[in-house]
C-alpha cells in the first residue's frame, strides 16, 4: 500500500498536467498547483513511511484524509447523472472506486492493528 501512495505521489510531479495540478484544476479543486504539490509530497512522504513500517499509524492518518478526499471528489460524483469523466451510476462508481476503497480499508487496518512484526516500528520497539 505504501508503494502505491509513493508511486502516485511521484507521478503527480512526473505528469503534472494529467495527474497533478492539471487534473486538480479539471476537477475544480481550488489552488490546484499548491494542493496537487502538497498532495504529492504527502503521498511520497507518508507512502514511504508506510512502506518502511516506520511511524505507520501516524503516516496512515494523512493518507486516510487524502484517500477520503479522492473518493469524495472523484468517485462520489459518478453517482450523479452524467457522472464524472464519463462514468455514472452506482456500478460504474463501484468499479472505478475499487482501488480507492481497498486503500481506505487497508489504511484503517494499519491504523487499528499497526504495521506488524517485520516493520521498523516493531524492530525499534524491541531494541
Amino acid at each position: 500500500m505504501g508503494l502505491v501512495f509513493l508511486s502516485e505521489g511521484v507521478q503527480k510531479f512526473l505528469f503534472p498536467h494529467q495527474l497533478g495540478p492539471g487534473r486538480f484544476e479539471r476537477i475544480g479543486i481550488p489552488a490546484p498547483a499548491f494542493l496537487a504539490n502538497l498532495d504529492g509530497v504527502v503521498e511520497i512522504a507518508c507512502g514511504t513511511l508506510v512502506l518502511l513500517g516506520l511511524l505507520t499509524r501516524i503516516a496512515a492518518i494523512p493518507l486516510l484524509i487524502d484517500i477520503t478526499g479522492a473518493i469524495a471528489l472523484t468517485k462520489i460524483p459518478e453517482l450523479r447523472p452524467g457522472g464524472f469523466l464519463g462514468v455514472e451510476g452506482f456500478w460504474g462508481m463501484a468499479h472505478d472506486a475499487r482501488t480507492d476503497l481497498s486503500m481506505l480499508l487497508g489504511l484503517v487496518f494499519l491504523l487499528w492493528v499497526g504495521p506488524g512484526r517485520w516493520s521498523l516500528d516493531a524492530r525499534l520497539t524491541r531494541v
